[in-house]
Protein backbone atom coordinates (compact mmCIF):
# COMPACT_ATOMS: atom_id res chain seq x y z
CA UNK A 1 0.00 0.00 0.00
CA UNK A 2 1.29 3.19 -0.83
CA UNK A 3 -0.40 6.63 0.31
CA UNK A 4 0.57 9.91 -1.46
CA UNK A 5 -0.47 13.08 -0.06
CA UNK A 6 1.78 15.74 -1.76
CA UNK A 7 0.91 17.99 -4.97
CA UNK A 8 4.31 18.03 -5.88
CA UNK A 9 7.85 16.53 -5.05
CA UNK A 10 11.00 15.44 -7.02
CA UNK A 11 10.28 18.69 -9.49
CA UNK A 12 13.84 18.38 -10.63
CA UNK A 13 12.82 14.94 -12.16
CA UNK A 14 14.29 14.88 -15.42
CA UNK A 15 11.17 13.34 -17.09
CA UNK A 16 9.00 15.98 -15.45
CA UNK A 17 10.86 18.77 -16.74
CA UNK A 18 10.83 17.03 -20.55
CA UNK A 19 6.58 16.77 -20.12
CA UNK A 20 6.63 20.59 -19.12
CA UNK A 21 9.05 21.40 -21.85
CA UNK A 22 7.01 19.19 -24.73
CA UNK A 23 9.76 17.51 -25.21
CA UNK A 24 9.97 13.41 -25.19
CA UNK A 25 10.58 11.80 -21.41
CA UNK A 26 13.75 9.95 -20.84
CA UNK A 27 14.10 6.85 -19.60
CA UNK A 28 15.63 6.65 -16.11
CA UNK A 29 17.47 3.87 -14.04
CA UNK A 30 15.14 4.21 -11.29
CA UNK A 31 12.02 4.45 -13.91
CA UNK A 32 12.77 1.41 -15.41
CA UNK A 33 14.25 -0.49 -11.56
CA UNK A 34 10.74 0.53 -10.13
CA UNK A 35 9.22 -0.97 -12.75
CA UNK A 36 10.90 -4.59 -13.12
CA UNK A 37 10.45 -4.53 -9.13
CA UNK A 38 6.62 -3.82 -9.27
CA UNK A 39 6.20 -6.46 -12.20
CA UNK A 40 8.02 -9.56 -10.30
CA UNK A 41 6.35 -8.59 -7.38
CA UNK A 42 3.03 -8.99 -9.16
CA UNK A 43 4.02 -12.01 -10.80
CA UNK A 44 4.27 -13.61 -7.60
CA UNK A 45 1.08 -12.52 -6.15
CA UNK A 46 1.75 -9.39 -4.19
CA UNK A 47 -1.29 -6.99 -4.82
CA UNK A 48 0.62 -3.44 -4.92
CA UNK A 49 -2.00 -0.30 -4.55
CA UNK A 50 -1.39 3.11 -4.68
CA UNK A 51 -3.91 5.74 -3.80
CA UNK A 52 -2.95 9.37 -4.18
CA UNK A 53 -4.99 12.47 -2.26
CA UNK A 54 -4.81 15.14 -4.51
CA UNK A 55 -5.82 19.11 -4.41
CA UNK A 56 -8.11 20.52 -7.43
CA UNK A 57 -7.34 21.81 -9.83
CA UNK A 58 -4.67 19.55 -9.79
CA UNK A 59 -1.01 20.97 -9.82
CA UNK A 60 1.34 20.51 -13.28
CA UNK A 61 3.53 18.04 -11.34
CA UNK A 62 -0.14 15.72 -10.36
CA UNK A 63 -1.07 16.40 -14.35
CA UNK A 64 2.09 14.61 -15.23
CA UNK A 65 2.26 12.42 -13.01
CA UNK A 66 -1.67 11.01 -13.99
CA UNK A 67 -0.08 10.93 -17.42
CA UNK A 68 2.47 8.24 -16.76
CA UNK A 69 0.46 6.39 -14.59
CA UNK A 70 -1.19 4.14 -17.07
CA UNK A 71 2.49 3.22 -18.83
CA UNK A 72 4.05 3.28 -15.91
CA UNK A 73 2.55 2.57 -12.72
CA UNK A 74 -0.52 0.31 -14.19
CA UNK A 75 1.62 -1.11 -16.86
CA UNK A 76 3.93 -2.56 -14.16
CA UNK A 77 0.88 -3.91 -11.92
CA UNK A 78 -0.19 -1.60 -9.73
CA UNK A 79 -3.50 -0.85 -8.86
CA UNK A 80 -4.31 3.33 -8.45
CA UNK A 81 -6.69 5.55 -7.43
CA UNK A 82 -7.04 9.05 -7.05
CA UNK A 83 -9.18 10.93 -4.39
CA UNK A 84 -9.79 14.59 -4.41
CA UNK A 85 -8.36 16.13 -1.07
CA UNK A 86 -11.83 17.69 -0.70
CA UNK A 87 -12.94 14.13 0.30
CA UNK A 88 -10.51 13.94 2.55
CA UNK A 89 -11.10 15.91 5.23
CA UNK A 90 -13.38 13.52 7.69
CA UNK A 91 -10.42 11.04 7.19
CA UNK A 92 -7.38 10.44 10.17
CA UNK A 93 -4.35 10.29 7.97
CA UNK A 94 -1.00 10.52 9.06
CA UNK A 95 1.36 13.62 8.72
CA UNK A 96 3.60 12.00 5.75
CA UNK A 97 3.34 9.89 2.78
CA UNK A 98 3.62 6.32 3.28
CA UNK A 99 4.52 2.61 2.12
CA UNK A 100 3.06 -0.55 4.19
CA UNK A 101 4.93 -3.58 3.50
CA UNK A 102 2.77 -6.90 4.21
CA UNK A 103 0.96 -5.23 6.66
CA UNK A 104 4.07 -5.14 8.81
CA UNK A 105 6.30 -2.24 8.32
CA UNK A 106 5.56 1.04 7.35
CA UNK A 107 8.31 3.39 5.40
CA UNK A 108 7.31 7.52 5.42
CA UNK A 109 9.03 9.54 3.09
CA UNK A 110 9.95 12.95 4.27
CA UNK A 111 9.90 15.93 2.26
CA UNK A 112 11.52 19.60 2.30
CA UNK A 113 9.46 22.34 1.65
CA UNK A 114 10.85 22.61 -1.93
CA UNK A 115 9.60 18.77 -2.51
CA UNK A 116 12.85 17.21 -2.05
CA UNK A 117 12.61 13.72 0.21
CA UNK A 118 14.61 14.14 2.72
CA UNK A 119 14.48 11.01 4.84
CA UNK A 120 12.37 8.53 5.17
CA UNK A 121 11.41 6.98 8.63
CA UNK A 122 10.71 3.43 9.33
CA UNK A 123 8.36 0.86 11.74
CA UNK A 124 6.88 -2.15 12.76
CA UNK A 125 5.15 -0.32 15.77
CA UNK A 126 1.88 -2.14 15.31
CA UNK A 127 -0.44 0.89 16.92
CA UNK A 128 1.65 3.05 13.72
CA UNK A 129 1.33 0.14 11.01
CA UNK A 130 -2.74 0.04 11.82
CA UNK A 131 -3.11 3.29 11.51
CA UNK A 132 -1.45 3.48 8.24
CA UNK A 133 -3.16 0.77 7.36
CA UNK A 134 -6.51 2.08 8.23
CA UNK A 135 -6.23 5.63 6.56
CA UNK A 136 -4.53 3.35 3.41
CA UNK A 137 -8.48 1.50 3.46
CA UNK A 138 -10.20 4.46 4.07
CA UNK A 139 -8.70 6.84 0.98
CA UNK A 140 -9.10 3.61 -1.66
CA UNK A 141 -12.24 3.39 -0.68
CA UNK A 142 -13.29 6.46 -1.60
CA UNK A 143 -10.75 6.95 -4.39
CA UNK A 144 -11.61 7.36 -7.78
CA UNK A 145 -10.09 4.40 -10.35
CA UNK A 146 -7.42 5.77 -12.50
CA UNK A 147 -9.58 5.19 -15.76
CA UNK A 148 -12.20 6.97 -14.16
CA UNK A 149 -9.96 9.86 -12.88
CA UNK A 150 -9.69 13.10 -14.97
CA UNK A 151 -7.68 15.91 -13.40
CA UNK A 152 -9.91 18.90 -13.58
CA UNK A 153 -7.96 21.69 -16.05
CA UNK A 154 -7.16 24.91 -13.60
Amino acid sequence: MHLEMHDQHLVTDPRYLAWKEGRPQPETPGGKAFRETVSEAVARGVTIRRARIVSEPVSDYVRWEHSLTADHNIAAGELVRWLPRAFASALPLPGNPFWVFNRRLVRFSLFGGDGQVVGHQFTEDRAVVDLCVAAFEAVWDLAIDHEDYSPPAA
